[in-house]
């Protein structure tokens, strides 16, 4: 028997020389990928937390309008009341004028005024009133005569005024207020003098108060005021 030489296949050329490594371009494009990918995620995430923002932001203009609406409509029933809601501002015009050089308000005023001034802690109390809410200043002003630092302590006892007539009634005013609402008030008013900084057109509408409304804002914490013994108001001293 004749041995016949046995061959044993080799790869071609070719075969044994072809790269094990994936190409340069292929990785790159697999990079590419990836980078898309991670930047849509990212993207989506932004957007998402943009338009929540947005959101947030439209609902707190919206329930703030509300607000605005009901003490709009409040003072519809308060002749002389007119609200400015581009300032959040309470004019409470001819109902709140002072005399020249005064910081007195008649019993007629002041009954007035504290009427008004319940239907607002009203509203101020209700779920929305208590989520937005945040202060509500007095502020008095003053017409042009006179120097500067007279007028701006003059606006100042006037804005106090409001605060005398609302926590300590004058002999001959009937007290509007239950005490929850004066607690209330000492909660939410702060004062504030304007001297003649934002006169009017004539004198008399100078001498005026306003109450102007701050709300809080987006994920603003609230005010927390500390333990105050109820009552014990004190007495005007102006």
């Amino acid at each position: 028997m004749i041995n016949r030489p046995i061959i044993l296949g080799r790869k071609s050329k070719d075969e044994g020389e072809k790269p094990f490594w994936i190409s340069f371009a292929d990785l790159m494009s697999a990079l590419m990928v990836m980078f898309l990918l991670v930047m849509s995620v990212a993207l989506l995430a932004v957007t998402k937390n943009v338009s929540e923002a947005e959101r947030n932001k439209a609902q707190r203009e919206q329930e703030i309008d509300k607000l605005l609406d009901r003490v709009e409509q409040a003072a519809q029933q308060y002749p002389g009341i007119s609200i400015d809601r581009n300032r959040n501002v309470i004019d409470f015009g001819e109902r709140a004028r002072f005399d020249t050089g005064s910081s007195k308000l008649s019993n007629d005023q002041a009954q007035y005024l504290s009427s008004f001034v319940r239907e607002v802690l009203g509203i101020a109390r209700d779920n929305l009133g208590q989520k937005w809410v945040k202060q509500i200043v007095v502020e008095g002003f003053a017409d042009q005569r006179g120097d500067y630092l007279l007028n701006l302590n003059l606006s100042l006892q006037r804005s106090q005024r409001v605060l005398c007539v609302l926590l300590a009634p004058q002999p001959g005013q009937q007290q509007m207020l239950m005490p929850e609402e004066l607690e209330q008030i000492r909660r939410l008013f702060l004062v504030g003098g304007y001297s003649f900084n934002s006169a009017k057109s004539t004198l008399e509408e100078s001498r005026r108060i306003e109450l102007r409304l701050e709300f809080y804002g987006l994920d603003e914490p609230h005010l927390v005021t500390g333990e105050i013994p109820p009552g014990n108001f004190g007495s005007c001293r102006i």
